[in-house]
């Protein structure tokens, strides 16, 4: 069982890149983007001050819309490609994913049960902060996401 609780947010700049991606193309697109953002975010003088996340806007289908990217501390200005964003304020259910990411789909299902017994209504987009490396990490399962779903 995965533990799952409420919170309150607070907004955090972010520098992303959004697309509309296959879901089978998440993987490659996450590869090609989470680079580009910190370089952008370099040469732009701001700092990333967290681990890179992917946010998804609406209900998947066979594609997906989605912002990938890291969290910035000071003034980002849009460039090659990134552009300025948010992950937003207020209140939210969170859960802490441990394994691989193709289990994310259970603990997204016990979320979406959690909030139903709590009288909870999802928003409109989720995100997913990957607090594990895994270039760095081999096992997939000690791999650690935290999933956010604020909720109305």
């Amino acid at each position: 069982m995965t533990e799952i609780s409420s919170t309150d947010l607070t907004e955090q700049p972010t520098a992303v890149v959004r697309a509309t991606v296959r879901t089978d193309e998440l993987r490659p697109f996450f590869d090609g983007v989470f680079g580009k953002v910190v370089a952008a975010v370099q040469s732009a003088g701001a700092r990333v001050v967290g681990p890179p996340f992917a946010m998804y806007h609406g209900m998947p289908t066979e594609t997906i819309d989605v912002e990938a990217g890291f969290p910035v501390a000071g003034p980002f200005a849009d460039g090659g490609g990134v552009t300025a964003s948010v992950l937003p304020g207020g209140p939210a259910v969170q859960a802490m994913h441990i394994g691989p990411y193709e289990g994310l789909s259970e603990t997204y299902r016990e979320m979406t049960e959690w909030m139903r017994s709590k009288g909870l209504t999802p928003g409109e987009s989720m995100w997913e902060v990957y607090l594990s490396d895994p270039e760095a990490e081999s096992d997939p399962a000690s791999w650690r996401t935290q999933v956010f779903c604020p909720t109305r």
